[in-house]
């Protein structure tokens, strides 16, 4: 069975609203890579019934994500964070090239900083 890795992305987001062994199946096989015939031994199930909670999991997953487009908006928001840093960057770079203004260093610095801790949310 080939691993969508975006399953183990995923499962940071809506990992709790899936059902204990669902979820244990999940981090057995994508966080700790165990193989299908590890965790049916360590489960006492069969490998297709790993299988099957596997796959159910993941549509469960990807269900999610299609309902509340939770990681996608994570997505897009870290990409306008570093966007937002990249141009604080520059503009901080141009303004002490030119030596134009320390308030304009002061709330780049703070611009930088609040991207930062927005970033680590």
């Amino acid at each position: 069975m080939a691993k969508n890795l975006e399953v183990s992305f995923l499962l940071d987001f809506y990992g709790e609203m899936l059902t204990k062994k669902q979820h244990d199946f999940l981090v057995y096989y994508y966080d700790e890579d165990l193989s299908l015939s590890e965790i049916a031994e360590n489960e006492g199930i069969t490998r297709q019934g790993v299988r099957d909670a596997i796959k159910r999991a993941e549509n469960q997953l990807f269900d999610m994500e299609n309902r509340l487009g939770l990681a996608k908006r994570f997505t897009e928001m870290k990409k306008g964070l570093d966007e937002i840093t990249q141009c604080a960057e520059a503009i901080n770079d141009y303004n002490l090239n030119h030596s134009l203004s320390r308030e304009i260093n002061d709330n780049i610095s703070k611009i930088k900083a609040t991207a930062d801790y927005l970033s680590q949310l």
